[in-house]
């Protein structure tokens, strides 16, 4: 499986980027992951609405252009606040019934600190929710590519999760 972790923005501290590259290692064992960093969009300092969605269009562009392309084989997650929460179990058995669907092209979409634009939420197959608290995009995609790590460690039967 092809995995793409797609970004807005790069990550500010080393200690980010040494913690993603520890669970990317640790998923070459299962899938070939791939981080994909856009850059953010421009916005002064106290953006009005119209300002942010401008940003949000034009950043969603840019990710709809590296999402994989639609068909059976691919399926595109958005990572937003309105999305379903599912524990560790439940995205180890989604990941399990998409592969087993024949999936092979997989993308998870972290926005900026404004969201993800209407048009990347409704290209996504699914959206998603990794709590209803707030964390910084580094912090979460850290946390995406472990819990990504741990859904196949549980698919494999490994003692990994506990």
């Amino acid at each position: 499986m092809n995995l793409r972790i797609i970004c807005i923005g790069k990550n500010k501290e080393r200690y980010w980027d040494e913690a993603g590259a520890e669970y990317l290692k640790r998923l070459r064992a299962f899938c070939t992951p791939q981080v994909i960093e856009i850059p953010p969009a421009r916005l002064p300092e106290n953006p009005n609405p119209a300002q942010i969605d401008a940003a949000l269009t034009a950043e969603g562009e840019l990710i709809l252009q590296k999402l994989p392309r639609r068909g059976p084989n691919a399926f595109t997650v958005a990572l937003c606040i309105e999305g379903r929460q599912l524990d560790s179990m439940a995205l180890s058995e989604k990941l399990s019934g998409l592969m087993v669907d024949g999936v092979s092209e997989m993308a998870f979409v972290i926005g900026g600190s404004h969201g993800l634009s209407a048009a990347v939420k409704e290209a996504a197959d699914f959206r998603f929710s990794m709590s209803p608290m707030t964390f910084p995009h580094q912090l979460a995609r850290v946390m995406l590519l472990e819990q990504l790590y741990r859904a196949f460690m549980i698919r494999s039967g490994a003692k990994y999760h506990k």
